[in-house]
């Protein structure tokens, strides 16, 4: 999926909103556990109950690994129901690969040819060489880490050089090298707030996937106030909030007003930044 028709799905949706499936068998409720294959039985009873409400599917791919062989079986069952029955969605594989040039260039063939995805999160401390390969694929995106939500994020990624440049900072400067805002965005986190203000002056015009609104107590309306662009460049994922909402027979409906709740508010801003 390329970036215009990404930007007419939000304006058709009147929502940014990504559904983050990390689909727990220790949280799913307990009569699926009787199915052949209970994740994907979730997975699908989430999907078909947000899919009016959301732009975008983001599989974890540790919740499918961890259930070894059947996992992933549910996690291609996942995506080729997805591909067949939602093609208009974009869909992220949440692997965080990265690795020297050859081994990135099959992880790449894995996500864009075996499972037709449209994006893949990528970590970028190994450098150039290691994120390139994801780039040659011509509608496909990469998703770089950024500035995370999570607290050991001021670990590394909020240290400053000798200039003053936080590494996010470098990050994000240095990889506009490599790619464009059609086929790279980035992870930025919604628990850090203002700092949406400096990231943007560093990408003003790329897209971010901003996971951490909901159960990680970031506010939607700070992402919007401070990331939010002219053609929105936002993807807000919420995944326990939604997918978890309930555990009884009602889960899917449960799991649908809340997608149906974070896009009637995603509204509300896109309507706010086309007034401006």
């Amino acid at each position: 999926m390329n970036r215009k028709e990404l930007i007419n799905q939000i304006n058709a949706k009147k929502s940014f909103l990504c559904v983050g499936l990390d689909t727990d068998l220790e949280k799913v409720p307990e009569h699926l556990l009787n199915e052949e294959d209970p994740i994907f039985t979730f997975n699908k009873n989430i999907i078909d109950a947000t899919a009016p409400y959301c732009v975008s599917y983001k599989p974890n791919l540790a919740f499918y690994e961890a259930s070894g062989i059947k996992g992933m079986v549910a996690f291609e069952k996942t995506i080729k129901y997805l591909n067949e029955n939602y093609p208009e969605k974009f869909i992220i594989a949440d692997a965080k690969r990265g690795d020297i040039g050859n081994t990135s260039a099959m992880y790449a063939r894995t996500f864009f040819e075996k499972y037709n995805l449209d994006a893949l999160t990528v970590a970028p401390y190994m450098g150039e060489d290691s994120v390139t390969p994801f780039l040659t694929y011509k509608d496909k995106w990469v998703v770089l880490l950024a500035l995370t939500s999570n607290k050991g994020s001021n670990d590394f990624q909020l240290s400053e050089d000798k200039n003053g440049e936080r590494l996010f900072e470098k990050v994000l400067r240095i990889s506009q090298k490599w790619g464009n805002n059609e086929n790279m965005m980035y992870v930025v986190g919604a628990t850090q707030g203002k700092m949406f203000k400096d990231i943007r002056k560093v990408i003003p015009n790329h897209f971010l996937l901003v996971p951490g609104v909901g159960a990680q107590g970031g506010s939607l309306e700070e992402v919007c106030k401070y990331g939010m662009i002219k053609d929105c460049g936002l993807l807000v994922n919420s995944s326990r909030g939604i997918i978890y909402a309930s555990n009884n027979r009602n889960f899917a409906d449960a799991a649908g007003e809340k997608a149906k709740e974070l896009q009637q508010q995603m509204s509300i801003e896109l309507d706010r930044m086309t007034s401006k």
